[in-house]
């Protein structure tokens, strides 16, 4: 492992016990290829076509291209300096405790929140098969089998990642393959689509560039998962290769599956048939001849909703973790279960302390949907364009002081830095402010920056308190010596 950049001065150093190293290229491939394809992708793109049209394909191509280049920074900073807390380590190391404190906390609070939506619409989809389980009690199995797997061995997470991603991602390319047959009329009686439903009704660009970015505020937050990649590689035998490839092998892949998908849909079928809340792969499924589509694109949304919520609970556990590590949470977090025959083991308290807090937000998603749960909601609504934003800042800050202090680290590097850094931090302000102009997204940027301004009140609070804690020894202590 690569020496990392000496840790700010008044950041915690000591040592927590290791985590294991279970997880294997294979899984880290694959999570980095399937983790970001979820319920956004196959059921949230209708949206984004409702207010784009058929430009919506040049919206996935902005909103992706963002995301990959936070993925990029995000991957040159963990293969040089491999961490479990991933983004919150870079960020106090760049910026000071207080990113590194902030960053973590409203990460681990994003995903816990975010884990109740995923439960509860999974339980939703599982109910309609056995209308004899209530809801409830599907979310209760959920929760049970998923926490067993994360409190069991860190590769039981790689393991069910793997082949939930390989569902998903060979969904995509079976539909892609479909598509693209219909597209030519080379299905069975199938008449050639050719490019009219992307000319016509309206023209390619039906609501203007208005509508372009109006479909980038509608799915750049489908992107978000691809951080647990690089959480996760600090779990590897070689981490910083893993991320490297990992990183390398999703970027374009990602693309091709959002991007490409979306150029089918709306080649296949006339932009105005897709609504919003409606799954544009049924509809086009369905006009090609695919029986029963709609349950299978269930299955398929069933699938991504469940790797959703155990990728969480594993994100939100080692995020804890890290930050116990630190010093920034409790430190009876960093208690790790060993098995025979392993160096390390899995932070079990640190699993059951998420599990504990998605649990209370799954029963605020089921009691309270339209107050409480929210207020939660929109609290976190933009808190993945700060997490972005920091990551962002830190890979400015560490590049600098890696090609200084460790030249041999940067296996990976972010392209024309620092040029498209500074440009990626424009884009993510140019997204912010283009929500506060929604109405409809404005809440969401107004509650998360609440939220965040709270998270840093209490992170600035807690570092004056130190320093002035150990002025004051340093005070009593030179009064003792007589100095």
């Amino acid at each position: 492992m690569h020496e990392a950049p000496p840790t700010p001065s008044g950041a915690s150093t000591t040592p927590a016990e290791p985590l294991e190293h279970g997880l294997k290229q294979r899984h880290l491939t694959m999570l980095g290829l399937g983790g970001v394809i979820g319920a956004g992708l196959f059921v949230g793109s209708g949206a984004g076509i409702a207010v784009a049209g058929p430009a919506i394909v040049v919206s996935y191509l902005i909103a992706g291209a963002l995301a990959m280049l936070v993925m990029r920074m995000l991957g040159e900073m963990s293969a040089a300096m491999p961490a479990s807390g991933s983004f919150s380590v870079h960020a106090e190391r760049a910026l000071g405790r207080w990113a590194g404190f902030s960053v973590g906390w409203l990460y681990w609070f994003l995903l816990v929140v975010v884990l109740a939506v995923e439960a509860t619409a999974a339980a939703q989809i599982a109910h309609g098969w056995v209308p004899a389980v209530e809801p409830w009690a599907w979310v209760l199995l959920f929760m049970i089998v998923f926490t067993a797997a994360n409190l069991a061995a860190v590769k039981n997470f790689g393991e069910f990642e793997f082949w939930f991603a390989s569902l998903k991602v060979g969904a995509i390319v079976v539909f892609l393959v479909l598509g693209g047959l219909a597209v030519f009329g080379l299905l069975p009686d199938t008449d050639p689509v050719g490019m009219t439903n992307l000319t016509g009704q309206g023209g390619f660009l039906p609501n203007g560039w208005g509508g372009v970015v109006s479909g980038v505020l509608t799915v750049v937050f489908a992107f978000g998962g691809l951080e647990v990649v690089t959480i996760a590689a600090a779990e590897t035998d070689d981490p910083a290769r893993a991320v490297g490839r990992a990183v390398r092998s999703a970027v374009v892949r990602i693309l091709f599956f959002y991007v490409g998908s979306m150029l089918v849909i709306v080649t296949v079928l006339p932009w105005t048939a897709q609504q919003a809340g409606l799954s544009p792969y049924v509809k086009v499924l369905d006009s090609i001849g695919v029986p029963s589509a709609g349950q299978i694109m269930n299955i398929v949304v069933f699938v991504a909703l469940l790797s959703a919520l155990n990728a969480n609970l594993y994100g939100s556990s080692r995020m804890v973790f890290s930050l116990a590590e630190r010093g920034e949470a409790p430190r009876g977090l960093l208690k790790v279960s060993r098995r025979p025959g392993t160096e390390g083991g899995v932070p079990r308290r640190a699993v059951l302390a998420s599990v504990a807090f998605g649990f209370v937000s799954v029963l605020l998603n089921l009691l309270w949907p339209d107050t409480v749960f929210l207020y939660m909601l929109n609290s976190v609504g933009a808190v993945l364009l700060f997490v972005w934003a920091l990551i962002a800042a830190s890979q400015l800050r560490l590049r600098a002081r890696l090609e200084r202090e460790a030249p041999g680290a940067l296996a990976l590097r972010m392209w024309w830095f620092p040029y498209l850094t500074w440009l990626t931090l424009a884009g993510l302000l140019g997204v912010l402010v283009l929500m506060l102009t929604d109405a409809d997204a404005r809440p969401q940027v107004l509650w998360s920056a609440g939220a965040t301004a709270l998270v840093l009140l209490v992170a600035v609070g807690r570092q004056w308190r130190e320093q002035r804690g150990r002025t004051g020894s340093e005070r009593k202590g030179s009064a003792l010596t007589g100095r």
